[in-house]
């Protein structure tokens, strides 16, 4: 058990009025204990209150090999894990509860306690995950160190103009490997020509063609954090077009990064990066928020966007990725993720975003 993590969450409980709180997310549950658990249609469930020891619901089938520093209760598949947790709550109070939690096990704890006060307390971790300590943000420089390389190797295959956007997939995954990493953050984002155009398309068996733009979106997980960046290339002879709204989104990009610091709202951000682009005359193919936060997952609370007027914070860890999309032409996306330092930030990503033109 992470005892300083475990204290935050639990002042933060003071602090949104929250007496008893269950956390089922499997990623909020290795934040504290260390210990991936994925019970797949069983019931996890860590229980914290402010009195007692913390509690892990967890079926037999993952015996823990070491002390997590928490009570276990156990149960197996002849039992009704919802009875085990109706004891440990108190029905005086609210129960706080967090987003992922399925509605089977929901309704099944409401069902005993037809008087209990539930709410979505998903915040409370979340605003704790959200602020890195000095080891996630030295295990975070790193998987942007190892996707900086990734990022390197992948082009030169690039080149070779033989690859489909899938194969190349297949390719980075092995690349992932030699750095130890354990697999994607998401699934690659690899777009060829028109496929650019389409901010989340899903990598397929397109083949690079002469005179077309590249998208290369990718991740790795590496020691459990996540690593995410893009870069946009062309290959063969770019237009004037393409050359103007390559630069447009690179300085979409350094405006978003110039304007991170402690004190500034999110919506701050993403209106300084945006407005390069509306200026630009382009404003209504930015179709997408400005960046996402990123830890053990790739995307976390809270967003870089319009509606998000949150304030940032030291240690926090998030996406710039402005780009412009033209249906049925190109697309041009380049992202970095910064960490939020005292007087600014620090940009993990290292790999250039000079306009490269291939072949």
């Amino acid at each position: 058990m992470k005892k300083e993590r475990l204290n935050r969450i639990l002042g933060n409980m003071d602090k949104h009025n929250i007496e008893q709180l269950i956390i089922t997310c499997p990623d909020s549950i290795f934040y504290l204990l260390e210990e991936w658990i994925h019970p797949g249609e069983r019931m996890l469930a860590l229980f914290l209150n402010k009195t007692e020891k913390p509690k892990l619901i967890i079926n037999e089938l993952f015996p823990m090999q070491r002390d997590l520093g928490v009570d276990l209760v156990i149960y197996n598949d002849t039992e009704n894990p919802v009875d085990y947790l109706g004891e440990l709550i108190n029905e005086e109070t609210v129960m706080g509860i967090d987003k992922e939690w399925p509605s089977r096990f929901l309704i099944e704890l409401l069902s005993q306690k037809e008087g209990l006060r539930v709410i979505n307390s998903s915040i409370v971790v979340d605003e704790v995950r959200m602020i890195k300590d000095k080891e996630e943000l030295d295990l975070m420089r790193k998987a942007s160190e190892i996707n900086d390389k990734a990022m390197g190797e992948l082009l030169e295959y690039v080149k070779e103009g033989k690859h489909t956007e899938s194969q190349l997939g297949k390719i980075l995954e092995t690349i992932y490997a030699k750095y130890d990493t354990h697999g994607f953050s998401f699934s690659p984002l690899i777009c060829y020509g028109e496929n650019a155009a389409e901010p989340h398309h899903s990598s397929d068996d397109t083949a690079l063609e002469e005179n077309s733009s590249i998208i290369i979106d990718i991740g790795c997980f590496s020691k459990n954090y996540a690593s995410d960046m893009t870069r946009s290339f062309f290959y063969g002879e770019p237009s004037e077009e393409y050359k103007k709204i390559y630069e447009l989104v690179r300085e979409a990009n350094k405006a978003g990064i110039e304007a991170v610091k402690p004190g500034v709202k999110f919506s701050h951000i993403d209106k300084a990066a945006r407005k390069v682009i509306e200026d630009g005359g382009y404003g209504k193919y930015f179709t997408h928020r400005t960046g996402h936060n990123i830890g053990i997952n790739v995307h976390e609370f809270p967003d870089v966007s319009s509606v998000n007027d949150m304030v940032v914070e030291e240690g926090m860890v998030f996406s710039i990725e402005p780009g412009i999309y033209l249906t049925g032409k190109y697309g041009v996306r380049i992202e970095d993720l910064v960490v939020v330092t005292k007087d600014g930030c620090e940009v993990l990503n290292n790999y250039s975003k000079e306009l490269s033109i291939i072949k």
